[in-house]
């Protein structure tokens, strides 16, 4: 009870000085992250979690389901944003390539460890994740343009990731060719089921929330209930099917968004709060697995340096290589490389990773983990603010005046005309 007393303490603090932490780029994820780090610290903390990476595994899966809905329904201008040669070119070009260049950074530094464990590394290190680096979306002094590409791309990109993990993922677990041999088999087959639970459950139950809305039969309250359920009916019907949850969510969210538009403004509001509240838990817990991994000596030089290397160079060269040939100045192109911050997609696969592989390839997947989360953390969330100064003192934003937006968790600003979302992690 008390662990519940402080974490309430700590959100309510936040909600009465998240503006002012906002201004040196403190987010929440940086706050419960670092709360939950001293308070589990020490010979004798004030918290001791026990955790039971097994038992927690459907908690954890069912709030990335929660989480890649909620990224399918807010991305301004439709599924692929309002610069969708931009963001296809990040997703279809730079997003393989950065996957092929952490992979070839972890066959040097962690030589022998199988093909298959080095791309599920790279599948935990890459998805982008707005949370540690939400003040870029928000802070008009950046372009919008580049805005409105980051933010595309941080609700898409961790959908298309899935799979690839969960493929890599059964192969490396695979017990010889046998199993590897099932799992590609199935995978196809599979991700078809996925993508078609996923669609009848987003385009279906959209119309079905507006018929009834309109009919009277139910109110608002109660529509905000049942968008709720959504994520989890997908998952949970995929995997029902033996397919792929986090497809299926992610899928049900892009077939719901059009629809959505027609419903109710604040509709999709408990979703998105619900994702982030059980996000933040996630990020408290995270600083008690940040202790216990510095604890148990599994973060080499090796580590450290495969991270950095996947926050940089198989970040930001993807990125450019990506953006040749377009009108995206070579300084926008440096911050869009630059604006990649990991979040709760690489904290989530590589719990998983954790409980499904054995030792001590566990214990390597959750030293990267820790190590790529925090130093992104670190790295995106502080220099937030010199890239937005940097680009104030230019003088170069081509906004249209928007209205300010308060720091912390809740939806930043988005241009006139649109339901005003942007990703809320």
């Amino acid at each position: 009870m008390l662990a519940l007393v402080v974490i309430m303490l700590i959100l309510l603090a936040w909600g009465l000085v998240a503006g002012r932490l906002a201004r040196f780029s403190v987010t929440m994820p940086l706050a419960m992250l670092a709360a939950g780090m001293l308070l589990t610290a020490g010979p004798d903390p004030v918290f001791v979690f026990d955790i039971e990476f097994e038992s927690a595994e459907h908690v954890v899966e069912g709030i990335l389901a929660i989480l890649l809905f909620t990224d399918a329904t807010e991305v301004p201008g439709g599924m692929l944003g309002r610069e969708p040669r931009l963001t296809l070119r990040l997703l279809l070009v730079a997003l393989p390539l950065s996957l092929a260049v952490a992979w070839l950074a972890g066959a040097l530094l962690f030589g022998g460890i199988g093909a298959w464990l080095l791309l599920v590394l790279a599948t935990v290190v890459m998805p982008v994740d707005l949370a540690p680096a939400i003040a870029f979306v928000r802070d008009r002094r950046i372009p919008e343009r580049l805005r409105q590409v980051v933010n595309a791309e941080s609700g898409l990109n961790d959908g298309l990731v899935a799979p690839v993990f969960l493929i890599a993922l059964a192969g490396a677990t695979a017990a010889g060719g046998e199993g590897l041999t099932e799992a590609a088999l199935n995978a196809v087959p599979a991700l078809v089921i996925a993508i078609a639970v996923g669609a009848l459950v987003g385009a279906v139950a959209a119309r079905l929330l507006r018929l009834v809305l309109d009919a009277g039969w139910t109110q608002p309250s109660a529509l905000r209930i049942g968008v709720l359920a959504l994520p989890l009916l997908a998952y949970g019907g995929a995997a029902v099917f033996g397919a792929n949850g986090f497809v299926a969510a992610f899928v049900a969210g892009v077939f719901f968004e059009p629809e959505a538009r027609r419903l109710p403004a604040g509709t999709l509001h408990l979703v998105e709060d619900v994702g982030t509240l059980l996000s933040l838990a996630l990020w408290f817990i995270f600083g008690a697995i940040v202790n216990q991994t510095l604890a148990g000596g599994a973060i080499t030089w090796q580590v450290v340096v495969f991270a950095l290397v996947a926050l940089t160079i198989a970040r930001m060269l993807p990125v450019a290589v990506s953006l040749i040939r377009t009108d995206v100045p070579a300084r926008d192109r440096l911050v869009l490389g630059w604006a990649g911050p990991r979040g709760v997609a690489t904290l989530v696969f590589g719990m998983l990773a954790f409980i499904d592989l054995a030792s001590p390839q566990k214990d390597l997947a959750l030293a990267v983990t820790v190590v790529t989360v925090v130093a992104s953390i670190v790295v995106h969330g502080l220099s937030t603010g010199l890239v937005a100064r940097r680009y104030g003192r230019a003088g170069v934003t081509g906004d249209v005046p928007e209205p300010a937006s308060p720091g912390g968790p809740g939806p930043a600003v988005a241009p006139a005309g649109r339901r005003g979302r942007w990703r809320r992690r």
